[in-house]
């Protein structure tokens, strides 16, 4: 079951627009719902005023669940919802509940964040599967260090944590966005996560049109650049940057033991000072 959350968890509506992208390219149909009384604050996830036939009608944040079709002998589930704001514990419990009840054992949780990354290089995707061995998850997007990520986490952490006491298998996945470049609708961010669970449950997704979006905004990034010559050395940095990490993952994944080395090597000159 795939699980995104709008609001904090979700920069550019990039983890909730995976879901929408799938609802919109398979046949898909609701299953269940959580009742949003008791969980939110109308005042941070505010009711919506729409009209259906020219009457005015009210809708309530919720939590929907859906059953995807992806092939005639391949099914998942999703869960898209606002982030609720109170009772994190009992509302996972009811989520957790409703996987059990369709024979879920897999909860694989969408985020995506602002951060110091170009929008020229492939963004970056972090994914881990279960908890670390300290009991957390990163839900940061930030890379696991020796010590793991330590601070504030959303509601995928929770779901992820809980799901895991309870004997489900759980994978977080969350790609960084360029913090440059705005909250408007990140198509390469949807993509990559896309394109990343599918490589984590075996199967070649429809991208529809997100590819030309994609390009699109990248187009559209690249513009903010020439018009501002603070911001093209800003992402020049950036770059230099990405580019050195990527070539010291290289040069690691080559040699294996190298990696070690240079942490042994850093150790023994901070002991040193």
């Amino acid at each position: 079951m795939l699980a995104a959350f709008e609001g904090w968890n979700d920069a550019c509506q990039s983890a909730t627009n995976v879901i929408r992208h799938l609802l919109g390219r398979y046949e898909a149909r609701e299953i269940r719902h959580i009742s949003c009384d008791g969980y939110y604050d109308y005042q941070v996830s505010r009711p919506m005023l729409c009209r259906v036939t020219g009457r005015p009608r009210i809708i309530w944040p919720q939590t929907t669940f859906y059953e995807i079709a992806l092939a005639p002998d391949l099914r998942i589930y999703a869960q898209l919802a606002p982030e609720p704001n109170y009772r994190w514990r009992e509302y996972c419990r009811q989520s957790l509940h409703i996987a059990d009840e369709f024979d879920v054992d897999r909860i694989v949780t969408l985020g995506s964040m602002y951060a110091d990354c170009p929008h020229t290089r492939p963004l970056p995707i972090d994914v881990s599967h279960d908890l670390d061995e300290c009991g957390r998850s990163c839900d940061c997007g930030a890379n696991d260090g020796e010590d793991g990520y330590s601070g504030p986490v959303g509601i995928p952490t929770v779901l992820d944590d809980m799901a895991r006491e309870q004997s489900f298998d759980t994978t977080s996945m969350w790609v960084s966005i360029p913090q440059y470049t705005g909250n408007d609708d990140c198509a390469p961010a949807t993509l990559a996560l896309l394109r990343r669970l599918g490589e984590e449950i075996g199967f070649d997704f429809d991208e529809g049109d997100l590819p030309s979006l994609a390009d699109a905004w990248k187009a559209k990034a690249s513009m903010l650049l020439r018009c501002s010559d603070q911001l093209a050395d800003y992402v020049h940095h950036l770059e230099r940057e990405w580019d050195r990490a990527e070539a010291a993952r290289k040069a690691a994944s080559a040699d294996p033991t190298q990696a070690e080395r240079l942490v042994r090597e850093a150790e023994d000159f901070l002991k040193g000072l």
